[in-house]
Protein backbone atom coordinates (compact mmCIF):
# COMPACT_ATOMS: atom_id res chain seq x y z
CA UNK A 1 0.00 0.00 0.00
CA UNK A 2 1.49 3.36 -1.01
CA UNK A 3 2.12 5.93 1.72
CA UNK A 4 -0.66 8.44 2.33
CA UNK A 5 0.11 12.02 1.27
CA UNK A 6 0.37 14.62 4.00
CA UNK A 7 -2.31 17.26 4.47
CA UNK A 8 -0.09 19.96 2.96
CA UNK A 9 0.50 17.81 -0.16
CA UNK A 10 -3.25 17.27 -0.54
CA UNK A 11 -3.95 20.99 -0.13
CA UNK A 12 -1.23 21.83 -2.66
CA UNK A 13 -2.70 19.37 -5.17
CA UNK A 14 -6.23 20.79 -4.68
CA UNK A 15 -5.03 24.37 -5.21
CA UNK A 16 -2.95 23.32 -8.23
CA UNK A 17 -5.96 21.63 -9.85
CA UNK A 18 -8.38 24.48 -9.11
CA UNK A 19 -5.96 26.99 -10.68
CA UNK A 20 -5.32 24.86 -13.75
CA UNK A 21 -7.06 25.42 -17.08
CA UNK A 22 -8.87 22.08 -16.77
CA UNK A 23 -9.98 22.85 -13.21
CA UNK A 24 -11.49 26.17 -14.27
CA UNK A 25 -13.18 24.50 -17.28
CA UNK A 26 -14.66 21.78 -15.07
CA UNK A 27 -16.09 24.39 -12.70
CA UNK A 28 -17.60 26.27 -15.66
CA UNK A 29 -19.06 23.02 -17.05
CA UNK A 30 -20.66 22.27 -13.70
CA UNK A 31 -22.07 25.79 -13.31
CA UNK A 32 -23.38 26.06 -16.88
CA UNK A 33 -24.78 22.51 -16.80
CA UNK A 34 -26.59 23.21 -13.54
CA UNK A 35 -27.94 26.44 -14.98
CA UNK A 36 -29.25 24.57 -18.02
CA UNK A 37 -31.03 21.75 -16.25
CA UNK A 38 -32.40 23.96 -13.47
CA UNK A 39 -33.78 26.39 -16.07
CA UNK A 40 -35.55 23.56 -17.89
CA UNK A 41 -36.67 21.60 -14.83
CA UNK A 42 -38.13 24.67 -13.11
CA UNK A 43 -40.58 25.20 -15.97
CA UNK A 44 -43.05 23.15 -17.95
CA UNK A 45 -41.34 21.15 -20.68
CA UNK A 46 -42.38 18.56 -23.23
CA UNK A 47 -41.27 16.60 -26.26
CA UNK A 48 -37.70 16.99 -27.41
CA UNK A 49 -36.81 19.06 -24.34
CA UNK A 50 -36.58 15.72 -22.50
CA UNK A 51 -33.45 14.95 -24.56
CA UNK A 52 -31.87 18.26 -23.57
CA UNK A 53 -32.67 17.62 -19.93
CA UNK A 54 -31.21 14.10 -20.19
CA UNK A 55 -27.96 15.41 -21.72
CA UNK A 56 -27.69 18.23 -19.19
CA UNK A 57 -28.25 16.07 -16.11
CA UNK A 58 -26.15 13.13 -17.35
CA UNK A 59 -23.10 15.23 -18.13
CA UNK A 60 -23.55 17.41 -15.07
CA UNK A 61 -23.37 14.30 -12.86
CA UNK A 62 -20.46 12.77 -14.82
CA UNK A 63 -18.56 16.06 -14.75
CA UNK A 64 -19.11 16.34 -10.99
CA UNK A 65 -17.68 12.83 -10.57
CA UNK A 66 -14.64 13.58 -12.76
CA UNK A 67 -14.11 16.90 -10.98
CA UNK A 68 -14.10 15.45 -7.48
CA UNK A 69 -12.06 12.37 -8.39
CA UNK A 70 -9.41 14.59 -9.96
CA UNK A 71 -9.62 17.20 -7.20
CA UNK A 72 -9.06 14.58 -4.50
CA UNK A 73 -6.46 12.75 -6.64
CA UNK A 74 -8.40 9.48 -6.37
CA UNK A 75 -8.58 8.63 -10.09
CA UNK A 76 -6.39 5.56 -9.50
CA UNK A 77 -9.29 4.00 -7.60
CA UNK A 78 -11.52 3.89 -10.69
CA UNK A 79 -11.33 0.40 -12.20
CA UNK A 80 -10.49 0.17 -15.94
CA UNK A 81 -10.63 3.96 -16.41
CA UNK A 82 -8.22 5.30 -13.81
CA UNK A 83 -4.45 5.44 -13.53
CA UNK A 84 -2.65 5.98 -16.82
CA UNK A 85 -5.97 5.90 -18.73
CA UNK A 86 -7.42 8.87 -16.79
CA UNK A 87 -6.50 11.57 -19.37
CA UNK A 88 -8.05 9.44 -22.13
CA UNK A 89 -11.14 8.89 -19.99
CA UNK A 90 -11.51 12.63 -19.52
CA UNK A 91 -11.02 13.25 -23.23
CA UNK A 92 -13.65 10.63 -24.15
CA UNK A 93 -16.08 12.20 -21.67
CA UNK A 94 -15.52 15.66 -23.13
CA UNK A 95 -15.91 14.47 -26.73
CA UNK A 96 -19.16 12.66 -25.88
CA UNK A 97 -20.47 15.70 -24.02
CA UNK A 98 -19.65 18.09 -26.85
CA UNK A 99 -21.17 15.70 -29.40
CA UNK A 100 -24.44 15.42 -27.45
CA UNK A 101 -24.65 19.10 -26.56
CA UNK A 102 -24.65 20.03 -30.27
CA UNK A 103 -28.08 18.49 -30.99
CA UNK A 104 -29.29 19.84 -27.63
CA UNK A 105 -28.39 23.32 -28.87
CA UNK A 106 -30.35 22.63 -32.05
CA UNK A 107 -33.40 21.54 -30.06
CA UNK A 108 -33.26 24.63 -27.85
CA UNK A 109 -32.85 26.98 -30.81
CA UNK A 110 -35.77 25.30 -32.59
CA UNK A 111 -37.99 25.59 -29.49
CA UNK A 112 -36.96 29.21 -28.97
CA UNK A 113 -37.78 30.04 -32.58
CA UNK A 114 -41.15 28.27 -32.35
CA UNK A 115 -42.10 30.42 -29.34
CA UNK A 116 -40.74 33.72 -30.63
CA UNK A 117 -44.26 34.96 -31.42
CA UNK A 118 -45.00 35.47 -27.73
CA UNK A 119 -42.10 37.83 -27.23
CA UNK A 120 -44.36 40.72 -28.20
CA UNK A 121 -45.35 43.26 -25.58
CA UNK A 122 -49.07 42.84 -26.38
CA UNK A 123 -48.98 39.05 -25.78
CA UNK A 124 -50.53 38.43 -22.35
CA UNK A 125 -50.53 34.61 -22.02
CA UNK A 126 -47.80 32.59 -20.37
CA UNK A 127 -44.91 31.89 -22.70
CA UNK A 128 -41.76 29.79 -22.51
CA UNK A 129 -39.78 31.94 -24.96
CA UNK A 130 -37.46 33.43 -22.31
CA UNK A 131 -36.99 30.05 -20.66
CA UNK A 132 -36.03 28.43 -23.96
CA UNK A 133 -33.76 31.35 -24.84
CA UNK A 134 -31.99 31.09 -21.48
CA UNK A 135 -31.64 27.32 -21.89
CA UNK A 136 -30.26 27.80 -25.42
CA UNK A 137 -27.61 30.19 -24.09
CA UNK A 138 -26.67 27.78 -21.28
CA UNK A 139 -26.44 24.86 -23.71
CA UNK A 140 -24.17 26.90 -25.99
CA UNK A 141 -21.96 27.83 -23.04
CA UNK A 142 -21.80 24.18 -21.94
CA UNK A 143 -20.86 23.03 -25.41
CA UNK A 144 -18.18 25.71 -25.67
CA UNK A 145 -16.70 24.69 -22.31
CA UNK A 146 -16.63 21.03 -23.36
CA UNK A 147 -15.13 21.88 -26.77
CA UNK A 148 -12.36 23.88 -25.07
CA UNK A 149 -11.76 20.90 -22.81
CA UNK A 150 -11.56 18.60 -25.86
CA UNK A 151 -8.98 20.84 -27.51
CA UNK A 152 -7.00 21.11 -24.27
CA UNK A 153 -7.07 17.35 -23.69
CA UNK A 154 -6.21 16.53 -27.30
CA UNK A 155 -3.24 18.92 -27.26
CA UNK A 156 -1.93 17.40 -24.05
CA UNK A 157 -2.48 13.89 -25.42
CA UNK A 158 -0.67 14.69 -28.68
CA UNK A 159 2.32 16.01 -26.69
CA UNK A 160 2.37 12.76 -24.74
CA UNK A 161 1.63 14.31 -21.36
CA UNK A 162 0.31 11.79 -18.85
CA UNK A 163 -1.18 14.22 -16.32
CA UNK A 164 -4.31 16.34 -16.61
CA UNK A 165 -2.92 19.58 -15.20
Amino acid sequence: MPPQPTQSQVRENVVKFLRSFLGVLRILQIVFGAGLWVTIAANKYEGSIHFVLFVAVLFWLLTLALFFLTLLDKQDLVPLLGGPRWPSTNLAHDVAAAALYLPAIGVMIYKTDRNSYCNLEQYKHSCLYKVYLTAAVFSCLCCLAFLLSVVHGACRKSRGEQTLF
